[in-house]
């Protein structure tokens, strides 16, 4: 099926041969074969083409050989037309590859000014990378990570906030500096993205005490709150997470 989707697509004017070949294409080809759902395995498709360099025009084009294979008996030459294509499976791929690009787009600048934190955009772009992994390993991303939430505990607007992020954020670089994801998800939320280890409850609770103490040490910052740590579960794909990161 691999080699038909394959030579379908170059009919269709596929311009990159050497580069059709990517890991999301067996995926697919799998979940076709075996009559599995198609959601994940054409999301990380639209995703790899984006990443690529491909554009939306030709992850369609290719999608619509792929469609056009999978439900055609015959070794001949099929016609790859985008249009016969299912709405939900264009949207699917179409997500995946907009997910991607607009993650390119953050470009260079993926941390916020202020903080110096990553920048929700990034984070979603990690979260991709980890629940990718996790498929790979045949294990879901609530089990490989945790995703730790941090709010200032009442509604503080102005200086105030503004200095508690800064020293929210200092503490969360400091604490978390083994390569795990920090960022800031709202104006007086961050986040942390970090494998389970046996050691995590612990460096949580010294961030959480740490930045208590440091909160309370300065007078125009003890109006804050107590500070809010919170596991957050992990969802079963990466287009939930992103709507739960959206909703904290």
């Amino acid at each position: 099926m691999r080699s038909r989707w394959r030579t379908a697509s170059l009919a269709a004017g596929w311009p990159f041969p050497s580069d059709w070949e990517v890991s999301a294409v067996e995926a697919v080809c799998a979940a076709v074969v075996a009559g599995d759902d198609l959601s994940d395995p054409l999301a990380e498709l639209g995703a790899s083409r984006a990443e690529s360099g491909v554009g939306l025009s030709g992850t369609l084009q290719d999608l619509a050989a792929l469609h056009a294979v999978a439900g055609e008996d015959s070794d001949g030459l099929v016609s790859a037309d985008p249009d016969a294509v299912p709405a939900s499976l264009i949207r699917i791929t179409a997500l995946g590859w907009a997910d991607a690009v607009s993650g390119m787009a953050v470009g260079r600048e993926v941390q916020d000014p202020l903080t110096g934190l990553n920048t929700a955009a990034y984070l979603r772009t990690r979260l991709h990378e980890v629940y990718r992994e996790a498929s790979s390993r045949g294990s879901t991303a609530d089990e490989d990570y945790a995703l730790i939430t941090v709010m200032l505990g009442v509604s503080t607007d102005g200086y105030p906030r503004m200095v508690a992020m800064v020293l929210i954020a200092d503490v969360l670089r400091s604490v978390f500096d083994a390569g795990e994801t920090t960022a800031l998800l709202r104006a007086a939320t961050a986040a942390v993205l970090a494998p389970r280890t046996p050691q995590l409850r612990s460096r949580c609770q010294q961030a959480q005490w740490l930045i208590e103490n440091r909160l309370a040490a300065d007078p125009a910052l003890r109006d804050c709150g107590q500070i809010r740590f919170q596991e957050e579960t992990l969802p079963g794909d990466h287009a939930e997470v992103c709507r739960l990161l959206a909703a904290l």
